[in-house]
């Protein structure tokens, strides 16, 4: 049977190694004895067929690569974008190289930064003309059968599966009731090619709407080398770092006084560190909401601007890089530093309420990295499944809300609480 691929499924970079394969193989043959002369012409049909299937192998790993939805009268492949979707891999099932506008037209309205960030995906025209010339030729070389092909083939019907997703080729009839319109793009304000640190003082007046809206592409916030290695961080850096520094922390206050204290004064030490975890839940939110999230206009000034997507800015401008969801342990120690000296003032045990800091804060930079690259389970982690949903709406929805990341408990006291709506199914994000 020859392999049918929908219009919409482009090649990918590997179709020029694929269509070198494919092309059929030119042997001349010496005259010889039938008995011979056979085998050779079987050994040739055999190679043919082999080089056939590899083909048609590489087809089906090229449209692996790819997931094309329409949406209106535009096309984009969101294969990088699945895992990421806030509203779950799941939702997304059964629509490649489907027109997903209907089904879009009757979900929840989307933000306008998730509208925003859809931008990032668009096949432009004459991309997806010249692909589809390509296409056909590739399948030209894998079937000679399917050299024509009759125009009520190539045009899609509109049709509707069980799960109401409408095929490509449909007309929209609908008004748009979401009201969801692309913002124009802002992205001409810098140059993606160079360092943006540099650049953001350039940009102040546009700043704050600037950087949320968030984009899916590389981001280099320094020009040396040198110093942008120092702002990348793998999440594992975080346990490997302080883990050692809190557990030196706790067995300096512990260890000379574990065979003489009574248990009311260990117990009155374990209060201290559940403090110090306290303490860092309430240092989460208001650094958060007051430093990362303070306000910046055209009046401020430049190097605060700057200074602000450096900390902050930049992980909602750029949300899907995984190696910027982490603190980095240079500056966390710097602050650390500074955080500890009004506590070696003012309490009886600083340590091992610092102790207690770090493991709050440990416990919410890894839990943040998960947010955005795990997978929690209603049933068996409903807590971190809530708070992924929790953490999503604060980066497309809510930015001036939820700035809980560990737990909302400082946005209940604060009144800064994103309250989720009831879904009528499980989101997945793998």
């Amino acid at each position: 049977m020859p392999t049918t691929v929908s219009d919409l499924t482009l090649p990918s970079a590997t179709s020029a190694a694929i269509t070198t394969t494919a092309m059929p193989m030119t042997t001349t043959t010496k005259p010889m004895p039938n008995g011979k002369l056979m085998q050779s012409q079987n050994e040739q049909q055999q190679s043919t067929e082999l080089n056939d299937k590899s083909v048609r192998n590489g087809l089906k790993e090229s449209e692996e690569q790819q997931f094309i939805i329409k949406y209106r009268q535009k096309y984009y492949d969101i294969r990088r974008f699945l895992h990421n979707h806030p509203g779950g891999i799941n939702t997304l099932r059964g629509l490649n190289n489907s027109d997903m506008t209907t089904r879009f037209l009757h979900a929840p309205p989307h933000s306008d930064a998730a509208m925003y960030l859809m931008k990032e995906y668009e096949i432009k025209p004459t991309q997806l003309q010249n692909d589809t010339k390509r296409r056909h030729r590739l399948h030209q070389s894998v079937d000679d059968e399917q050299i024509a092909v009759d125009n009520e083939q190539e045009q899609v019907f509109a049709e509707s599966n069980e799960k109401g997703i409408e095929l490509l080729g449909d007309n929209l009839h609908e008004e748009d009731k979401n009201n969801n319109q692309l913002d124009e793009s802002m992205e001409h304000l810098v140059d993606w090619s160079n360092a943006m640190l540099p650049q953001i003082s350039h940009i102040t007046r546009h700043y704050d709407e600037w950087v949320h809206k968030p984009v899916d592409r590389p981001l280099r916030l320094f020009g040396p080398t040198y110093l942008e290695m120092l702002t990348k961080t793998p999440w594992w850096v975080i346990p490997l770092f302080w883990i050692p520094v809190i557990s030196k922390c706790l067995w300096d206050e512990f260890s000379p006084i574990w065979n003489t204290a009574s248990l009311n004064e260990l117990l009155f030490m374990t209060a201290f560190f559940a403090a110090g975890i306290l303490l860092w839940s309430f240092l989460e939110y208001v650094l958060h909401r007051f430093v990362f999230h303070m306000k910046v206009n055209a009046n401020t000034h430049p190097l605060l601007c700057s200074f602000h997507f450096m900390i902050h800015g930049l992980h909602h401008k750029v949300p899907f890089d995984s190696m910027r969801l982490v603190f980095p342990p240079l500056p966390g120690v710097v602050i650390a530093s500074i955080l500890y000296a009004p506590l070696s003032v003012l309490l009886p045990q600083p340590r091992i309420v610092l102790a207690g800091a770090l493991s709050g804060y440990l416990c919410y930079d890894l839990m943040h990295y998960y947010l955005h690259y795990g997978n929690p389970s209603l049933q068996h982690t409903r807590f971190m499944y809530n708070m992924k949903r929790y953490h999503y709406q604060h980066h497309f929805a809510h930015q001036d809300m939820g700035y809980g990341i560990s737990s909302p408990l400082w946005d209940v006291v604060f009144n800064t609480r994103i309250h989720l709506r009831k879904l009528r199914y499980t989101l997945r994000w793998r």
